[in-house]
């Protein structure tokens, strides 16, 4: 009678093999699942890019109740006109995004000026925007009056009065009525810092 022994040992090397390649193979798909699940789940999404022209970015088509996409229909009265001021629809022409509120802030070049401070030399770093309640104009008819104002207000002030909220506050006011008396008229409503820096 013959050895059966030689014959079943490839057998057991090639289902060995079998074995490594199924767990590699396993082991790539889970890893792959779980990558996926990482970037669907936790991974922070970009912003949405804008248009370079400023259009409004296209939006998907909605799904109805039965699984199927329609695009977005437009809404008609009855006598088939379409309806104005629906939800994103725009309001007197447009791009067809939402219209923008006509901004009335202007923005300030920097002033750079020192401190009052009697024992350090110290400056102060501020960019400025103004809103003003019409005829922004006037800001800039009135440029010379403003950076002489505000230089002298500024330069009068220590980096004590300036290192509290209270003093911020307090100099905004300053601002605002100082603004007003170099343009003559009660056009500035608010100042708002959008750089500070005392060094």
């Amino acid at each position: 009678m013959a050895d059966p022994a030689p014959e079943e040992q490839p057998k057991k090397k090639k289902s060995g093999l079998i074995k490594y390649i199924i767990l590699v193979v396993l082991l790539l798909v889970l890893g792959g699942g779980g990558y996926f699940a990482y970037l669907t789940f936790f991974a922070a999404k970009p912003p949405a890019a804008a248009p370079a022209d400023g259009a409004a970015p296209a939006e998907a088509p909605k799904a109805d109740g039965h699984g199927e996409a329609k695009p977005e229909e437009k809404k008609a009265d009855a006598h088939g006109a379409p309806k104005e001021g629906g939800h994103g629809d725009a309001k007197g022409g447009g791009h067809g995004g939402k219209d923008k509120a006509v901004s009335n802030n202007v923005a300030l070049p920097p002033f750079v000026v020192n401190l009052a401070d009697p024992n350090a030399r110290r400056y102060l770093k501020v960019v400025l925007e103004v809103e003003v309640t019409s005829n922004p104009e006037l800001l800039e008819d009135n440029k010379a009056k403003i950076r002489d104002a505000l230089l002298m207000l500024l330069s009068s002030k220590t980096s004590q009065d300036l290192s509290t909220l209270e003093g911020k506050i307090l100099l905004r006011k300053e601002i605002v009525d100082r603004l007003n008396q170099a343009i003559g008229q009660p056009k500035v409503s608010r100042v708002y810092f959008t750089d500070f820096v005392i060094q």
